[in-house]
């Protein structure tokens, strides 16, 4: 049983993986406003309206943010945590510490997410300022509502913009209490760094 749990787990969660970012990546979008008739963002739409136009009867939008997308991502994140279990253990399952793994999980991935579309926007406007690639004006376009607060608070010192670097490390002091906080809640410390992630090293 033991086998086919981790080859179950596997599947799921390298398919299911790439869906919440997808879905992720579709809350950003809409976050930040991006243009949708971008071929990236396209492709993002068609693969997230089948489940999230029906969602969004039941779940409204709260003051400009997707709380669909976010329900959603939440959804398929369980999922990815119950159907491994449900194969090889059937129905006995640590529901409380799959609903709390699930969702460290969608937030440290949805971190992870702008962490790597901020580096994307930064080394792209240092090596390809001018470029219009559809992934590099997606990267950019998601990139700067989170960067603008940032703008203000540190704003540019000389002609270099260094509030990205304030970004990352807010990136950082999260990840530190994300971890702080689900072992206060009874995960075990390598189950988290586990769901964390890249992001934890």
């Amino acid at each position: 049983m033991e086998v086919l749990f981790q080859i179950t787990n596997l599947i799921v969660s390298t398919l299911g993986g790439l869906y919440l970012w997808v879905v992720l990546l579709r809350f950003m979008m809409q976050l930040a406003r991006a243009d949708f008739y971008n071929p990236v963002s396209q492709f993002v739409v068609r693969a997230t309206n089948p489940p999230l136009l029906p969602l969004r009867r039941f779940v409204p939008g709260f003051f400009g943010v997707d709380m669909a997308a976010l329900v959603l991502a939440f959804a398929v994140q369980l999922l990815v945590f119950v159907i491994p279990f449900i194969v090889a253990r059937g129905l006995n399952l640590p529901y409380g510490t799959l609903v709390l793994a699930s969702l460290l999980k969608v937030v440290s991935t949805l971190a992870g997410l702008y962490f790597v579309l901020v580096l994307v926007s930064i080394i792209s406007s240092w090596v390809a300022p001018h470029s219009h690639h559809p992934l590099l004006l997606l990267s950019r376009q998601v990139s700067e509502p989170v960067l603008s607060p940032f703008r203000r608070l540190l704003p540019a010192m000389g002609g270099l913009d260094l509030s990205p670097i304030l970004f990352l490390l807010s990136i950082n002091i999260l990840v530190v209490l994300l971890a702080a906080g689900a072992q206060q809640l009874g995960l075990h410390p390598k189950m988290v760094l586990g769901l964390l992630g890249f992001l934890a090293y």
